[in-house]
């Protein structure tokens, strides 16, 4: 199974902004789609952003639009968060998560992904 690691997670103010981390230990230079989900508490679980790794083509949930942006970097198997302007509704445990059939579908959902790490926690603070 592929093996997906996040970290950047943790506590901050609102209007501050957090970079998370996935490592992927499969190399990324063959194609995949990687994407981004947060499940905040009581919520079900939901995608915000994903990219596809060759030709960098990205997707965004409407709500994180402007706020999210995700890229990679594939000498370090590496997919990235950029959260900017961070907003207290942003409180979630945040997943990283692979697709490996090589592109990425044109709306983000959980069932597409095959692969998931095991969170990193955003916490928000007014």
């Amino acid at each position: 199974q592929v093996q997906l690691v996040e970290s950047g997670g943790g506590s901050v103010q609102a209007g501050g902004s957090l970079t998370l981390s996935c490592v992927n230990s499969k190399s990324l230079y063959g194609g995949y789609c990687m994407g981004w989900f947060r499940h905040p508490p009581g919520k079900e679980r939901e995608g915000v952003a994903a990219i596809q790794t060759r030709s960098s083509q990205t997707s965004y949930a409407d709500s994180t639009k402007g706020q999210f942006t995700i890229s990679v970097d594939l000498d370090k198997n590496t997919v990235y968060l950029r959260i900017i302007s961070l907003k207290p509704e942003d409180t979630a445990m945040y997943y990283c998560a692979a697709d490996l059939r090589g592109k990425c579908a044109t709306k983000i959902e959980k069932a597409d992904f095959s692969y998931w790490g095991q969170g990193t926690q955003v916490t928000v603070s007014s």
